[in-house]
């Protein structure tokens, strides 16, 4: 058995175990089954974070490290959210703090100030849905304005390193899905649900972090 064949098949089996959990966290939300939420959203998270810490030929041990404490901050995200009451200021700051994460990994792989294109794209946006938020916002206006210009910095960051490093496509789609995703459970939130909102928050976000997650390994063989 070649040396990349274990790591392989472990990668493959951690995205199995991704696609599980993330399938059964979906149907314990369609079918109000809370016990199944509360195991199934940790464990793709898990599932997720694992995939990164685990990755056996990384962009650099900085890298990993920083994307995989990005990761564990979301795990607390989760959890924070989908627990009994309203934690959405602290599930708001754990999430402000994995993008932080992101950013700091985005930046020691050669991000910074390049590709000004996408800053303006991506800051232009996430101004357009500050302001379609801002009438809904009331006290919450600063927290998600902060974390509304952190998203947009490591989106911004995302592109900024694309095609420089190994792995960057994937964290620049990586970075895409959470705008995506990000913006559906805003408009959710705070302007009303809409058809089939669970199903787009929660699908880009998994595809997000396993997209960051795979930007770990400098080439997809050996961790899949």
């Amino acid at each position: 058995m070649r040396e990349g064949q274990p790591a392989a098949s472990s990668g493959r089996g951690l995205t199995a175990l991704l696609i599980i959990g993330a399938l059964a966290c979906l149907a314990g939300e369609y079918l109000h089954l809370r016990p199944l939420v509360y195991v199934a959203k940790p464990l793709a998270t898990i599932a997720v974070l694992l995939i990164a810490a685990r990755a056996v030929s990384p962009v650099s041990p900085r890298y990993r490290a920083l994307v995989s404490a990005g990761l564990a901050a979301s795990l607390a995200g989760d959890v924070l959210l989908m627990l009994p009451g309203d934690r959405f200021i602290a599930g708001l700051g754990s999430f402000l703090v994995a993008h932080l994460l992101y950013i700091a990994a985005f930046v020691s792989e050669k991000g910074g100030l390049r590709n000004p294109a996408a800053a303006l794209t991506i800051g232009l946006f996430a101004a357009l849905m500050l302001a379609m938020l801002w009438p809904d916002l009331g006290a919450l206006r600063l927290p998600v304005s902060a974390y509304v210009t952190v998203i947009a910095v490591m989106g911004w960051q995302a592109f900024a390193r694309r095609g420089r490093s190994p792995g960057s496509e994937r964290a620049a789609i990586g970075a895409l899905c959470f705008l995506v995703s990000d913006s559906a459970l805003a408009v959710s939130r705070f302007r009303g649900g809409f058809a089939g909102s669970t199903l787009v928050v929660l699908g880009t976000y998994w595809l997000a972090q396993w997209f960051i997650s795979r930007s770990v390994q400098t080439h997809t063989g050996s961790n899949a």
